[in-house]
């Protein structure tokens, strides 16, 4: 089958990823765990995407902030974790502007 495939100039790969996130303008389509396949086509590549999916509505976006982005927040600016972490969130994951804003 793969042979065929080849001489007919189609080729097929999978492709490692944790999750895929499709924009859309009122809610983001998140795929979790998603097993993705890509096949080349006559110079065109297809994704075919398989995963557990949810929706959230836009501007939702879940800020990954680290543990250490929190400690160093917290040490500069001598306040407990759950504040740095909160000011982190506010501040969009800028730790200079996590600190600036809570030494005010």
């Amino acid at each position: 089958m793969q042979r065929m495939m080849q001489r007919m100039g189609i080729s097929m790969k999978d492709v490692n990823a944790e999750q895929v996130i499709i924009k859309c303008s009122d809610k983001d389509i998140i795929i979790d765990k998603p097993q993705i396949v890509v096949t080349k086509v006559q110079g065109q590549d297809l994704y075919q995407i398989s995963g557990v999916v949810r929706e959230e509505a836009s501007g939702e976006v879940k800020l990954d902030i680290s543990p250490d982005d929190v400690k160093m927040v917290a040490e500069q600016a001598k306040v407990s974790e759950s504040k740095a972490r909160e000011a982190l969130e506010k501040a969009g994951g800028d730790i200079a502007q996590a600190i600036m804003d809570l030494k005010k």
